[in-house]
């Protein structure tokens, strides 16, 4: 896959962007920003990079415990960020750099309209999803969890920033409900997804995540086009379809019910119990987050099943 050719195609149709004048986009911490741009290069050394990190001693501790979890099988404990580097190999590492600095950049917005902890709960929740979507597609695994992770990671943000207007999505679900996409388009010329691509790409972002990024609202209708069916987009994309705290897609759920019934390897409760295990392994939310594996048992109880 080209994913650069991809990139190239999808940002080119997209209009150019317009955020609020209000919306201020926090900057990501120079290490990352540095990290990031030498490990595009296609010489990239471990060794220089893991002391890139080391800079950032909080940065390094979270990629640490977050590599380190059983989730992620690696055969040895990492030791150093320059340790587990030389574990994952470059890609992989770069894919949870990004991850974990976006997180901890996203997480000191103030938002008017999100809980943060249920929000930042979402997504692990959604990203561990995407990552066995992606293993059961022979996939990049880790790319789909990166992505999907940071999927929305502009809504706290945004929603701060057009309170009103997000206000009004959000209270109208239950009585009107809506794809959050075709709301914002129909407030601005873009929506989260295409103003997330944007800018991930001017992080530079690998490709592939930015392409993730950009489709991740097309929903069901990615497993009909050829160079995603198959790809860490797709995963990311069947992830989004997971309720989550402002309902972005309202029959998401019932989506994801109806993809059992096409794909015979895609069996959703095995999936969500996989996905609950792996939750609490990293730590998730489980006080106040309703995980998939709660939605699925209360939607068969309720409809009799």
């Amino acid at each position: 896959m080209d994913w650069s050719k991809q990139r190239e195609r999808l940002l080119g149709a997209s209009q150019d962007l317009e955020l609020p004048p209000n919306f201020k986009l926090p900057v990501l911490p120079t290490a990352v920003i540095t990290f990031t741009q030498k490990a595009n290069e296609p010489d990239a050394n471990v060794a220089e990079l893991g002391k890139i990190l080391e800079t950032d001693a909080g940065l390094t501790a979270e990629i640490l415990q977050l590599v380190n979890s059983s989730v992620f099988g690696l055969r040895r404990q990492a030791t150093s960020v320059k340790h587990a580097m030389s574990l994952l190999g470059v890609s992989k590492a770069r894919n949870y750099v990004l991850t974990t600095a976006v997180k901890r950049t996203m997480s000191r917005c103030e938002s008017k309209l999100i809980n943060l902890n249920h929000f930042w709960s979402a997504n692990l929740e959604k990203a561990l999803f995407a990552r066995e979507v992606a293993i059961l597609m022979k996939a990049d695994a880790e790319t789909a969890y990166a992505a999907s992770m940071l999927q929305d990671f502009l809504l706290p943000a945004l929603t701060s920033a057009l309170f009103r207007q997000y206000s009004e999505f959000v209270d109208h679900q239950a009585t009107k409900p809506q794809l959050i996409t075709v709301f914002e388009q129909s407030v601005s010329e873009w929506d989260h997804a295409i103003a997330a691509a944007h800018i991930a790409h001017q992080w530079n972002f690998p490709d592939e995540m930015v392409c993730c990024l950009h489709q991740h609202h097309r929903g069901l209708e990615i497993l009909l086009i050829p160079e995603f069916a198959q790809s860490c987009v797709a995963a990311v994309a069947i992830s989004a379809l997971m309720p989550d705290v402002i309902n972005q897609v309202p029959d998401g759920l019932t989506r994801l019910i109806q993809l059992e019934t096409v794909w015979r390897e895609f069996k959703l409760q095995e999936l969500a119990e996989k996905v609950d295990q792996d939750f609490r392994e990293l730590g998730g939310d489980q006080m106040h987050h309703i995980t998939l594996k709660s939605r699925l048992e209360k939607h068969f109880k309720t409809a009799g099943v």
